[in-house]
């Protein structure tokens, strides 16, 4: 039998005074944690089941910083289960297998259930996620996974059908700025013992530049605070240049394998779709920062010129194919430039997705339909023989009409057929060339 550690208590003293900020005003209930309304206002079913201590396997996802973390700890204070947690990172097989045993324990011999809270989960790989299965799924265990990535791309299906997935967004700045001045206050966990004098726009400078991460915002305030020394009256003056020098360049939320990298290229095309030149430029800005590939973005932009501006101006798509042979030429920095230009381009280009569409039915037609014969004067009637056949016969050359002659093209099945429908939009005339030519005569 194991003697108790006589210093243990002292220990695990010394181990949460010399944690960082962020970890020691994590909240301990409900009434303490910030934010996530749409999930914990009263009333919200996730609440309910907290307080009622009826819960289900659930999955937290959301980005770093937004309480992930925090909030299955507040489970873990409310629930009379017994809590066990694990972290993805240096976690095998065997020590969930050793987990899940002493659950399966827990619930024969006490009528005990076990919630078990997996943090990064999306770093465990398949058999990790499927050695959890069975006990998710027979309720000796309440999974409550956190991940910073979509589940749906990185947790197993079977997990996900057994789950509820709650998306956690980043915090707002006045849900930052109350759990500041309650550091501030706190003189068991925070800073409370420190005289500091914190001014107002230092204090909004760290809400509005924390990016809605929390320990972005704890870890700004906790070196401002630690390294400005106490003036003559004894406080500590954190002033805006101390705050803007702590928090200094926060941390970009993407990740070029992960999901915040497909939410922002998409807020870039629709954007652009939009007609913002304004937001095509700060998710530009994004994901340059971010790193992204300079040729990524072009085939985007080429993209939406083809898709979304289509036959209203076909300069845009000129404009976006320069712009990939100008990235490849100059590279970065000068890069931005082009992109910014070609981006901008096509925001403010009229939109027309006629010629998109048109593809898109001509191409169900094809695969439903099937090819049906060329009409016999359209054919090719320039090899020996081929006249003998009827091939180019009636054929009539539109040169030779004035550049339009009026005649049978599409094969007879599809007769009367309408793919294209022009907008009206730019140069994407609701009327043909030579009818648009008689009108102005």
């Amino acid at each position: 039998m194991n003697q108790p550690n006589l210093f243990s208590a002292q220990a695990e003293q010394n181990r949460r005074r010399a944690a960082p900020l962020a970890a020691r005003m994590r909240p301990r209930s409900l009434a303490e944690y910030a934010g996530q309304e749409q999930i914990l206002a009263p009333g919200r079913l996730l609440r309910r089941a907290i307080e009622a201590d009826q819960l289900s396997s659930l999955i937290f996802y959301g980005p770093p910083g937004v309480g992930k973390t925090s909030l299955a700890r507040v489970i873990a204070n409310s629930t009379s289960s017994d809590f066990k947690q694990l972290s993805a990172v240096g976690t095998g097989v065997n020590d969930i297998r050793a987990v899940l045993q002493a659950a399966r324990e827990n619930l024969e011999l006490y009528n005990m259930r076990t919630v078990l809270f997996i943090d990064e989960i999306h770093r465990f790989n398949k058999g990790q996620q499927d050695a959890l299965l069975p006990a998710v799924e027979d309720g000796t265990v309440i999974l409550i996974g956190a991940t910073t990535e979509n589940p749906y791309f990185e947790v197993n299906s079977a997990l996900l059908s057994r789950s509820r997935i709650f998306r956690l967004e980043p915090l707002r700045p006045p849900h930052i700025r109350a759990l500041l001045l309650q550091a501030l206050q706190d003189k068991e966990r925070g800073l409370g013992n420190y005289q500091v004098d914190l001014q107002e726009q230092a204090l909004a400078h760290i809400a509005e530049s924390a990016a809605g991460d929390a320990r972005n915002a704890y870890n700004a305030l906790e070196l401002a605070v630690l390294t400005t020394p106490p003036a003559a009256d004894g406080v500590r003056h954190i002033t805006l240049e101390v705050a803007a020098e702590s928090i200094q360049q926060k941390a970009l939320h993407y990740d070029k394998q992960g999901d915040n990298h497909y939410d922002v290229i998409s807020a870039f095309i629709k954007s652009m779709r939009g007609s913002d030149p304004d937001a095509v430029l700060h998710y530009l800005a994004r994901m340059i920062r971010a790193g992204e590939q300079p040729e990524f973005i072009c085939r985007r932009i080429i993209i939406c010129a083809a898709e979304d501006v289509g036959l209203a101006d076909p300069r845009a798509l000129q404009v976006a194919t320069a712009c990939m042979d100008a990235v490849h030429f100059v590279g970065w920095p000068e890069a931005r430039i082009p992109l910014a230009m070609a981006a901008v381009y096509v925001a403010r280009a009229p939109k027309s997705n006629s010629a998109y569409m048109g593809i898109d039915a001509a191409l169900a037609d094809v695969d439903k339909l099937g090819d049906f014969a060329v009409p016999r004067h359209l054919r090719d009637s320039s090899y020996p023989g081929a006249k003998q056949f009827g091939h180019g016969l009636g054929y009539k050359y539109a040169h030779e009409f004035g550049g339009y002659v009026q005649q049978q093209y599409l094969p007879a099945e599809l007769q009367g057929k309408k793919y294209l429908n022009p907008t009206g939009n730019g140069d994407d005339l609701p009327e043909p060339w030579f009818q648009h030519k008689n009108k102005k005569q």
